[in-house]
């Protein structure tokens, strides 16, 4: 498929959910918004796999570029995090220790569940 028609179909989910976040009564971020609508589009075959593969493989093998800007940005408020840096550390290692319990846990559920298939 078109290189143009895969950007098109992954930036016009991005602007679909920038709509509804605006609309919301609450606060809910447009990339989550947009994360379950192109899962959903996918669930549904409204889009397939192969439509925005290659689009999807080359933004997530550049990564690493786009939190460039938000490194660069964060050098603004190096006072800020001088000064609280023991309550950055402890909240990323406390984040960090629960979301990796919570993995281990979905994933010790995940394999009774397929253990249990697997029986009947």
């Amino acid at each position: 498929m078109n290189i143009l028609l895969q950007l098109a179909i992954v930036f016009g989910v991005c602007l679909i959910s920038e709509v509804i976040s605006a609309m919301l009564p609450f606060a809910l971020p447009a990339s989550i918004i947009g994360m379950l609508l192109l899962l959903l589009m996918l669930i549904l075959k409204v889009v397939k796999k192969e439509q925005i593969r290659s689009v999807s493989d080359f933004l997530l093998g550049n990564l690493p570029f786009f939190f460039v800007p938000s490194v660069v940005g964060l050098i603004n408020y190096l006072d800020i995090i001088k000064a609280n840096a023991v309550k950055i550390i402890i909240v990323v290692f406390v984040s960090m220790a629960i979301a990796f319990g919570a993995t281990m846990w979905g994933v010790r559920i995940t394999v009774r569940l397929m253990e249990r298939r697997k029986k009947k």
